[in-house]
């Protein structure tokens, strides 16, 4: 951890991304502060704020801003739009991170048993990881949330559809790490001493496989932001009155010139996230890789010498 520290400093624009990161996790943690800060909450009706002679449009500058409403006013309804962006922040983020760790959990499990195992085990795990990666995943998704029964938790069961049939990616990249560790010397005494599958594993496969893993972790949280949002969007996600980023975008879409602010506070978060995200995952992998590195430091160098 260290050393990984120490790479990501050199790197400016991944140190930033992740206070970019810190700063939008802690708003979502500190939503229900924030919010009773302003004095005002993401599900309370304000019909007095809005003209409905116009259609619902927000009363006042600027779509309702003012000292009571940081960010103004929802079209129609009235409800605050600070506080539904934070909250909004809470579901997008969570539904993100829990669908990676899910992606994560099954993807390993599958890909170091393929990897690992048997031949015919790795076969047949092979060839259903080829049907999980070629399955659209909207499609599928799709279809799953409308047999769902409606009682279940949204938020829930949409991070459950993006894991469950998105770790394909994720077991390739697994299998294809322990079919080469495995080959190692380190592994080959392991399992010359005696020592079971689940304890090799544990033991030398599953610490050599964490930078990768991590890597690629990175790198799946803004995808996940980005699918849950679509989702949301498309009216299978997270339903009223719960917000959601992606949820917002969606009642949006008819409002940008009437009031724009609706669609670009939540437009511009989502943006700024999954851009911060990218940008430390991608700061994350080029730490992880110590190939990457020397070639940022010989680079850097270049660049000094140059301008020396």
């Amino acid at each position: 951890m260290t050393t990984l520290w120490r790479r990501l400093r050199e790197q400016r624009a991944a140190l930033v991304a992740a206070g970019v990161v810190a700063l939008l996790v802690l708003v979502a943690l500190a939503a229900p502060l924030l919010t009773a800060l302003e004095g005002q909450d993401p599900t309370t009706y304000h019909p007095d704020l809005v003209d409905s002679a116009r259609g619902g449009v927000p009363v006042g500058s600027f779509g309702g801003i003012s000292g009571e409403h940081w960010l103004g006013v929802e079209p129609q309804t009235g409800r605050d739009l600070f506080a539904r962006l934070v909250y909004g922040a809470r579901v997008s983020l969570g539904v993100a991170l829990a669908a990676t760790v899910v992606q994560l959990v099954v993807g390993i499990a599958v890909g170091v048993a393929a990897g690992f195992g048997s031949r015919w085990l790795d076969q047949v795990l092979s060839r259903a990881t080829d049907v999980i990666v070629a399955l659209p995943l909207t499609v599928f998704a799709l279809a799953l949330m409308a047999v769902v029964p409606s009682g279940f938790p949204r938020p829930v069961l949409v991070a459950l559809v993006i894991g469950l049939v998105a770790w394909g990616s994720v077991a390739k990249i697994v299998r294809a790490q322990t079919v080469t560790l495995k080959q190692l010397d380190h592994v080959a005494a392991a399992r010359l001493s005696g020592w079971g599958g689940v304890r090799i594993a544990r033991r030398e496969l599953l610490p050599a496989l964490a930078a990768p893993v991590l890597t690629y972790a990175a790198l799946l949280v803004p995808t996940n932001i980005t699918v849950e949002a679509a989702l949301s969007f498309l009216g299978v996600g997270v339903k009223p009155p719960t917000p959601s980023w992606g949820q917002m975008l969606t009642a949006a879409d008819v409002w940008y010139q009437a009031a724009p602010q609706y669609l670009l506070f939540p437009a511009g978060a989502l943006f700024v996230t999954v851009l911060a995200l990218t940008v430390l995952g991608d700061g994350v992998r080029t730490a992880l890789d110590p190939r990457a590195a020397s070639r940022l430091r010989i680079g850097t160098g270049r660049k000094r010498e140059v301008s020396a």
